[in-house]
């Protein structure tokens, strides 16, 4: 940190994210995990929007909104890792004003999106055991086009607030965050003006967003659960329940997480600073990563087409391999 300067400034145009402070010389090998649960991100949501546009037979509602968070996954990860990544690696901590607005704005707004997401998720799973008969004429592609609409439109609008508030602040104490991307609160602590306003509009926004969403969520699987618990038998009842493991656990992956960053914000203030860090840090990488490792294992759909992808492209990939060792070779050679 005293390699920058810290004297009072206004107006700045450049911030410095300072990674994981107290932990720079050990950013090299922090950044081995955070690089692997990015590639793991990038190719695994890849593949479920792949997968999902090349099987007309997956062209249904809970495959559109698999698709929609990976989307809201691909963006997430990258609004985040590719600079932290950056600041691991190379030591490039300077960051333009806008760029952190911008940074902030795409991280919050697509976390609402994701909830959103995960509600909707939760409203097919409803549909389609509670009232199977009428769900494919309550959720038809118009509905799920609106449905997609209302949480972008949401997402959009609820952290818009966040950039314009935080642009207006005098910023006169330090231009250091002490983190590894332009988190709202983070950036909007260094303003020497009178910060309440952001603050609890951010409360409000969380509040709102994950108070209710968790509550929609509870009170769909609620009565999913006393639907599974009236079928006739236990194998119908486990057969049903298991169209519903891949969701519940795309939920506590984000959800959890959430929480544990929340109550450590709340009651941690003895935890390290750098311990803060991290959490945040995994709280938006691992997501990403294991929602389509999640999908890809326990949809059976996904999986059978991923194998058939795999066996009948098997040979070619072969193919490209051999011909990649044999250039390697050639250039040894030389």
């Amino acid at each position: 940190m005293s390699d920058y300067n810290i004297t009072d400034f206004i107006n700045t145009s450049t911030f410095i994210l300072l990674g994981i402070p107290g932990l720079e010389m050990a950013h090299v090998w922090i950044s081995i995990p955070f690089c692997t649960m990015y590639i793991i991100a990038i190719l695994g949501n890849v593949t479920i929007l792949f997968i999902v546009k090349r099987e007309p037979s997956l062209h249904g509602p809970m495959y559109y909104f698999l698709c929609m968070l990976a989307v809201s996954d691909l963006v997430l990860s990258t609004a985040v890792l590719p600079k932290m990544l950056a600041i691991f690696w190379f030591i490039s901590r300077e960051i333009n004003f806008s760029a952190c607005l911008t940074q902030m704005y795409f991280i919050h707004c697509f976390s609402v999106m994701e909830s959103g997401i995960l509600v909707a998720m939760a409203f097919d799973r409803y549909v389609a055991i509670c009232d199977p008969l009428r769900h494919s004429t309550i959720l038809t592609n118009t509905m799920v086009a609106k449905i997609g609409l209302a949480v972008v439109l949401r997402g959009g609008t609820l952290i818009l607030p966040y950039p314009f508030l935080a642009r207006r602040w005098p910023y006169c104490r330090t231009n250091i965050i002490p983190h590894s991307y332009c988190e709202h609160i983070a950036l909007v602590k260094l303003a020497c003006a009178d910060i309440h306003v952001s603050s609890y509009y951010s409360l409000s926004v969380a509040f709102l967003v994950t108070g209710l969403d968790v509550f929609f969520i509870t009170v769909s699987y609620i009565q999913i659960l006393r639907a599974i618990f009236s079928l006739p038998t236990k194998d119908t009842q486990l057969k049903t329940l298991g169209t519903c493991g891949s969701h519940v656990f795309v939920i506590l992956a984000f959800y959890i997480p959430g929480l544990f960053m929340s109550l450590m914000h709340r009651f941690g203030h003895n935890v390290a600073l750098h311990f803060h860090i991290i959490i945040a840090n995994v709280y938006l990488a691992v997501p990403p990563m294991v929602h389509p490792i999640i999908y890809g294992m326990r949809t059976k759909e996904i999986w059978d087409r991923l194998l058939q992808l795999f066996t009948h492209k098997g040979t070619y990939i072969f193919l490209f391999l051999l011909w990649l060792s044999k250039q390697a070779l050639c250039i040894a050679d030389r």
